[in-house]
């Protein structure tokens, strides 16, 4: 694994990750050298989180295209032992192709992105939950970093998918994933690269603690609260992958959805340390 600048008053760690180049690896993704489902540096009998404790949750939405390779993705990864929970708003086969391939499927009327996941992240007790996508987007492959992550102390790791350039993500929105980056920046005071990943480990105690008030800007909530309140934020660059079916997300209202999430939850945190 890279070395990283690790730190203990809540700015954003980036990775170093002059070992890959900008493409990731010869496969287009990020080398993986974390544990693994066999892996005996990461043991109960070590004190350190397992796939036993991880639980991947998402939010999902008419993704009968994508849902089934990302459950079987999580499946390999962990060896079947990560828990899964989607909270589904569908009108398709979403759901009923999720509780076949074994995850927990909470049903709710749709309401937007930041209430599923927010009800995803909520639901599971396992020590440490993983946000993700449901459209194969996202490398599951990542897991065993990012627990390694969480078991070295961090208490959020942080899919950054800019670092690598993310071509297959459309060009306004990486523009615009560029912009709110640097707004939130400025506004932090603290550098972060990629505030709307999809992706993201936490320690159960981060999200149980914090109250979480945005809809369709909760992915970049998610990352700035934790940040200003102290706790060891890291970012990690992720491969990026183009999406399987139709987005669901219009980039000029959610565009602006969000950019105004960012502007007032940064104004919020910076209120709260008066």
């Amino acid at each position: 694994m890279s070395d990283s600048a690790h730190t203990t008053n809540g700015a954003a760690s980036a990775f170093d990750a002059d070992a890959t180049d900008e493409a990731g690896s010869a496969d287009g993704t990020d080398s993986i050298d974390g544990p693994t489902a066999t892996d005996d540096a990461v043991s109960a009998d070590a004190g350190e989180y397992t796939f036993d404790d991880l639980s991947v949750v998402m939010g999902t939405y008419n993704e009968e295209e994508a849902i089934a390779t990302v459950l079987e993705d999580v499946d390999e990864v962990t060896d079947g032992r990560a828990e899964v929970v989607c909270v589904d708003g569908s009108s398709d086969r979403t759901p009923e192709i999720a509780r076949e391939h074994g995850a927990t499927v909470i049903e709710q009327e749709p309401q937007g992105y930041g209430v599923a996941v927010r009800e995803a992240i909520l639901t599971p007790d396992r020590p440490v939950v993983v946000t993700t996508d449901c459209d194969d987007t996202y490398p599951m492959e990542a897991l065993p970093e990012f627990l390694a992550e969480i078991n070295d102390g961090a208490d959020v790791v942080s899919g950054d998918r800019l670092y690598h350039g993310a071509k297959a993500m459309p060009a306004f929105n990486r523009l615009g994933n560029h912009a709110f980056a640097a707004v939130a920046s400025l506004l932090m005071g603290e550098r972060v690269h990629d505030t709307t990943t999809g992706m993201r480990a936490y320690r159960r105690e981060v999200v149980e603690e914090i109250g979480w008030t945005e809809n369709t800007g909760l992915s970049a909530e998610l990352l700035i609260r934790p940040l200003m309140r102290g706790y060891d934020v890291r970012e990690r660059p992720i491969a990026y992958a183009e999406r399987l079916g139709d987005t669901k997300l219009d980039p000029i209202g959610g565009g602006a959805a969000i950019a105004k999430s960012i502007v007032t939850v940064c104004l919020e945190e910076q209120l709260r340390r008066f």
